[in-house]
């Protein structure tokens, strides 16, 4: 069977194969001490900024989760509160899990076929902290492209910008430089199981968390990036994890060529479900459609009904999410995904319910 579930989602056929060798080299008991899984952090490290053209100058972690990072950016960067702007249920819980902690945070919220004006919109003052965004907002299928980040960012003036790329780090090609935080977790484009977390830092963000020096947690901030210096974490990470990690980094293509053959079966996707007359897509406006998670709206009826005819075809397509859960449904673009897997997934609609 064929899964478009957005998260977990497929994970690549090579899996199987690099569990295997995971067990028969060691890793499962590796020391995360020695200097054997310091060097595979060194390689997942320098892998992960060739392949996604991150810069030399930024800071990687190893986190649990993307759910994680909220909580660390919190704790070690946001001493009084954050700003976020948002469209959908996950950019809405990070708001709320930051508001937990810091009370003072503040939020606005746009649809999502709108486009913020980012010359007009009412940036928080001087105090705050964090401008938090989601880059791909996975349970609306919504997109926030280069352009708008590289505005926002050039108003934020001390604020850093942190952005929250779930669903899209590992398939969509982004320019590091325009912002200061970037997080995501491996269960979606890195087609791996679930359980790392990655997040990435610029010097800005690494100088800010230094002076604000905060240390009451296990996972704080200064802790892990001084174990970071050495590759090390400062708990006992997820070793395997990361040894997948690296094992798909160095069979993947760049990133580039990646976001390309996305983007190109996104158009194939949207062009398709344009003309359809049954299910449409959720997003109406092309600008802010997602390339890795392609939303579909209709009756709850219809949808219950593809969902478990597709199922019957070995097709098991991504549940709706939040105030979107009745009546949409919703497909992931993830790069594990096969080209077959989309074709076969075309000719279930076209004879099913063109």
């Amino acid at each position: 069977m064929y899964t478009f579930n957005p998260g977990p989602s497929q994970v690549y056929p090579e899996l199987r194969g690099y569990l295997q060798d995971a067990f028969d080299e060691g890793w499962l008991s590796a020391p995360h001490r020695g200097e054997r899984f310091t060097g595979l952090m060194r390689q997942t490290v320098a892998d992960l900024k060739t392949k996604l053209n991150i810069p030399q100058d930024y800071t990687v972690f190893f986190l649990s989760s993307a759910t994680e990072c909220w909580e660390v950016l919190a704790q070690s960067l946001t001493p009084t509160k954050s700003f976020h702007l948002y469209s959908g249920a996950f950019g809405e819980k990070w708001f709320e899990y930051a508001k937990a902690l810091r009370p003072a945070s503040t939020a606005l919220q746009f649809g999502l076929d709108e486009l913020p004006e980012v010359y007009t919109l009412p940036l928080p003052a001087d105090d705050t902290d964090l401008v938090c965004i989601t880059q791909n907002e996975t349970s609306n299928a919504t997109q926030l492209r280069d352009g708008f980040i590289l505005n926002l960012y050039n108003r934020l003036g001390n604020a850093l910008l942190a952005v929250d790329a779930t669903s899209s780090l590992g398939g969509i090609q982004m320019k590091y430089i325009k912002a200061d935080i970037w997080y995501g977790s491996v269960q979606k484009c890195f087609g791996l199981p679930a359980g790392l977390g990655i997040m990435v830092l610029s010097p800005r963000a690494v100088a800010r968390f230094r002076q604000i020096n905060e240390r009451s947690h296990y996972n704080s901030l200064v802790a892990q990036y001084e174990k970071m210096l050495n590759f090390q974490t400062t708990h006992t990470p997820n070793v395997l994890g990361i040894y997948l990690l690296s094992r798909v980094l160095q069979d993947r293509e760049p990133i580039k060529a990646v976001h390309q053959h996305l983007l190109d079966r996104a158009t194939k996707l949207y062009d398709y479900f344009d003309q359809a007359t049954q299910l449409t897509p959720l997003v109406t406006n092309p600008e802010t459609r997602s390339t890795t998670v392609i939303g579909l709206q209709g009756p709850p009826a219809l949808i219950d009904e593809v969902k478990r005819r597709a199922k019957e075809q070995g097709l098991q397509l991504g549940n709706g999410y939040g105030s979107w859960k009745s009546g949409s449904l919703r497909i992931a673009n993830f790069p594990a995904i096969p080209d077959a897997a989309y074709e076969q997934l075309v000719q279930f609609f076209a004879r099913e319910f063109s």
